[in-house]
């Protein structure tokens, strides 16, 4: 600094010792640092308009192309674990996998608040360069009170670099025409994002180990909020992501993983649009609007499944659409190697089911069982398929001749009189097949079920009705020796107070009774209020059992001679003894939570439909569920989406396969 200058800057001797401070302030002020960019992307949530950056990964890729590459019109860069393309040259972001509307990108540098509420907004990029040139001018040469203008001729001020404001443009009136002045409630102006508190995510792992299909229920909305599916699965992935920092964390650290990519699958949109709406819409009756309206739009989803026709729409739509799925995400992730799983809520989970138990195993050496695993419309009883069709009929004589053939249930199905003849059916065995087939065509609704491109290693419902509608459709018992032809992984994962869904396990053995295993709550222990509520329960049958032993000893008394000190001591002896005997739990309810999730004492055989393991999964509900099973009934149905113990169990299993476990296990 020269001489004249370090005098200028001196201050006066009526300031006080405290001015040196704010001189040598100014002057480190005066270096300017060129503003850091961040790219964020603007979608309408709630019918407005909410600025969402992208994650830091996301946000310097982005900055890199731009930065590289300004010239190229056709530059296309993946972005959010590529499931969005980001049209660079033209400032769109783009969903890859669903149905979505484009979103306009924008890389940003200067904000205001909103007026509404407490977001920040950002400038047009035009704009933002505009004001960034008058800050770099304004701080460089120390002179500030600067005055723009905006394109919505709103006014904004530079005041220091510490105070920016912006004002709406209110409009005055004169002989030369309007001019916009400085009234109303000045917004603050923020530079660079680290001045807006943005919760800006890291970015997800790039190594994909595991891709999941996702299928919803009934209707558009998947939870209590009414979001889409797509929402929904956004939800469930990011829980995922936390739950991999939190549990997998060493498989991390030695790169042993990456993530699990979850996809959603939507069938409604696509029967909504085949014109049954409009169908339904001239027999709606006008009263109660609202509530007509939702049930044709949700719970007729139930009885659309059942319709012969739509049930072949849904099912095509359903697997058609993850085969797609699977052929562009190996498009867009050609060095995948890892396996696929589907899951299903509620009615998905029954579509789901449907669809795998009509796989076909490809593998040549198919031995009995899955030759009888098509169950499709007519696995009424124990699930089979033709040679158990045949064994109810008494024509197991037969079999050889159908599996010379390569006929399945489907084929069966189809079957008409001269197709028997000519296969060589005598005319008695050909009417009997005939009638079953045509009274199973009367009760059960058959579809002609698409194949899947891959085979899922493992199969998760939740909340599901499969255990219900295989009841009513006859299915009394469920074959231990059964499994799913191309799935050998199936877990029935619920809510204890969800209303839609049912059990597996008592089907496949009937004459036990037992609990589904309880799901470990993800920070490794049992809620708080079950540990105290089987705690009151233990006490509660020991306060009875020592109850019960001291009235005995009372009665005893009563009815016997007087005894000798030494005779009476030994008898009362003789009955504590006779009381620890007596097993604790011996007049312990079948629901009590002490019996829930013991798997070992003593082990139960659940068949193979989950490869051995149990099948049927539990939560624990949250405290606050517990004062009212009725009030949060229809959250325990919808409640999967965000539940971390219901992911964590995912993210196990998937992994256990690879040999990947968690960083301590949980009890």
């Amino acid at each position: 600094m020269s001489a004249v200058e370090q005098q200028q800057a001196e201050p006066s001797p009526s300031s006080n010792s405290s001015s040196s401070f704010e001189v040598v302030e100014a002057d480190t002020a005066n270096n300017y640092e060129a503003v850091v960019p961040h790219w964020f992307y603007c979608k309408v949530i709630d019918s407005r308009e909410r600025w969402i950056p992208f994650s830091q990964q996301d946000s310097e890729k982005l900055e890199e192309a731009h930065n590289s590459r300004k010239d190229d019109e056709q530059l296309v860069v993946p972005t959010e674990g590529g499931r969005y393309d980001v049209h660079l040259k033209k400032r769109l972001r783009c969903a890859m996998y669903w149905e979505e509307e484009v979103s306009e990108v924008r890389r940003c540098t200067w904000f205001y608040k909103g007026d509404k509420d407490n977001k920040y907004i950002p400038y047009s990029e035009s704009f933002s360069e505009e004001l960034e040139e008058t800050y770099m001018i304004a701080i460089t040469l120390d002179e500030w009170k600067k005055r723009l203008e905006s394109p919505t001729r709103e006014i904004i001020i530079l005041h220091n670099p510490k105070l920016m404001v912006h004002y709406h443009p209110v409009t005055t009136s004169d002989d030369w025409g309007s001019t916009p002045t400085e009234q109303g409630r000045p917004r603050t102006v923020k530079r660079g994002v680290e001045n807006i508190s943005a919760d800006i995510p890291c970015g997800e792992p790039l190594q994909i180990d595991h891709l999941v299909f996702v299928v919803h229920g009934i209707g558009p909305a998947c939870d209590i909020r009414f979001r889409s599916i797509v929402q929904c699965v956004n939800d469930f992935r990011n829980v995922s992501l936390s739950m991999l920092q939190a549990h997998f964390k060493k498989a991390q650290e030695q790169q042993q993983i990456g993530r699990v990519e979850f996809l959603p699958v939507n069938w409604h949109s696509p029967l909504h649009s085949t014109g049954v709406d409009v169908d339904l819409e001239r027999i709606t009756l006008p009263s109660i609007n609202r509530l007509r309206h939702f049930i044709n739009d949700t719970i007729l989803d139930v009885f659309f499944y059942n319709s012969s026709t739509y049930c072949q729409t849904i099912v095509d739509t359903v697997a058609s659409e993850m085969n797609r799925l699977y052929r562009l995400f190996l498009q867009r992730n050609p060095d995948f190697k890892g396996g696929v799983s589907i899951a299903g809520h509620s009615l998905g989970s029954l579509i789901l089911f449907d669809l795998l138990t009509n796989q076909k195993d490809s593998s040549e050496d198919e031995d009995d069982n899955k030759e009888g695993s098509q169950m499709g419309a007519y696995g009424q009883g124990d699930i089979g398929g033709v040679k158990e069709i045949l064994k109810k009929l008494e024509l197991s004589e037969y079999y050889s001749v159908f599996e010379k053939e390569r006929m399945d249930t489907q084929a069966l199905a189809l079957c008409t009189e001269k197709d028997l003849k000519d296969m060589g059916i005598p005319l008695g065995p050909r009417t009997k097949i005939l009638h079953y087939v045509r009274t199973k065509d009367e009760t059960q609704v058959s579809a002609n079920y698409p194949q899947l491109i891959y085979k899922p290693d493992i199969f998760f419902a939740f909340g599901s009705p499969i255990g219900m509608f295989l009841t009513v459709r006859g299915v009394k018992r469920i074959d231990p020796n059964y499994s799913l032809p191309t799935c050998k992984g199936f877990f029935n994962i619920f809510h204890p107070f969800d209303p839609v869904a049912y059990r597996i396990e008592p089907m496949i053995i009937p004459d036990l009774e037992f609990e589904p295993m309880l799901l470990p709550h993800h920070k490794g222990r049992k809620r708080m209020h079950l540990e105290l509520k089987e705690g009151l329960t233990r006490m509660g049958m020991d306060l009875k059992n020592n109850l019960l032993g001291s009235l005995r000893i009372a009665w005893q008394s009563f009815t016997r001679s007087p005894l000798l000190a030494v005779e009476a001591a030994a008898t009362e002896k003789e009955a504590e003894t006779s009381l620890e005997k007596q097993p604790v739990h011996s007049d312990m309810k079948p629901e009590e939570p002490a019996a829930i999730g013991k798997e070992d004492t003593p082990p139960i055989n659940v068949g193979m439909l989950n490869g051995g393991h149990r099948i049927d999964y539990v939560l624990q509900e949250k405290p606050i569920e517990s004062f009212n099973e009725y009030l949060f009934a229809l959250q325990g149905h919808l409640c999967y989406w965000e539940s971390e113990d219901t992911v964590l169990l995912i993210l196990k299993e998937i992994y256990q396969t690879q040999g990947i476990t968690l960083d301590q296990p949980l009890q």
